[in-house]
């Protein structure tokens, strides 16, 4: 699965404020929840709290990838907040993150889970990449970027 069958513009907020690991994580159930009306927001946060519970996902130089899955849900699906400033996220670098991609899957769907969390973490390991993203002003321009750095990787793939 591409990763720009995963995300849509509409799930895509750039420059946003945000206070804590919480609040970010609340943005991000909210803008999935417009995608999948079967869940509500609640349990979308609490999906991607969860797996926060078990260990930080944030990998490092900005970056967080918070993902969770859910019972039912017919494929994966993701939305990306880019924040103004960086908050602390207990990433492994202790460094604040300031990019967020959060990732939904099926409850059922590890080995497609793993090889999608892996295609991300290529993708947001570049330094380039995540530096063009950051000064995104608009989801479609962000989507933009994403759909032509996935095409680059998978050219390189």
């Amino acid at each position: 699965m591409l990763t720009t069958e995963l995300l849509h513009p509409a799930r895509i907020a750039c420059q946003q404020d945000s206070s804590s690991k919480k609040r970010s994580l609340e943005s991000l159930g909210n803008l999935l929840a417009s995608a999948v009306p079967d869940y509500t927001e609640t349990e979308i946060f609490d999906s991607l709290v969860g797996r926060e519970r078990l260990g930080s996902t944030g990998l490092g130089s900005g970056v967080a990838l918070p993902h969770g899955r859910l019972r039912g849900l017919k494929q994966p699906i993701a939305a990306l907040i880019t924040l103004r400033q960086g908050i602390d996220f207990d990433a492994i670098d202790q460094q604040p993150v300031d990019l967020l991609y959060a990732l939904l899957v099926p409850e059922e769907s590890t080995e497609e889970h793993l090889q999608i969390l892996a295609r991300l973490a290529g993708l947001f390991s570049n330094a380039d990449f995540c530096s063009k993203l950051r000064n995104c002003s608009d989801s479609d321009q962000c989507f933009q970027l994403i759909s032509n750095q996935s095409s680059d990787q998978q050219l390189s793939a």
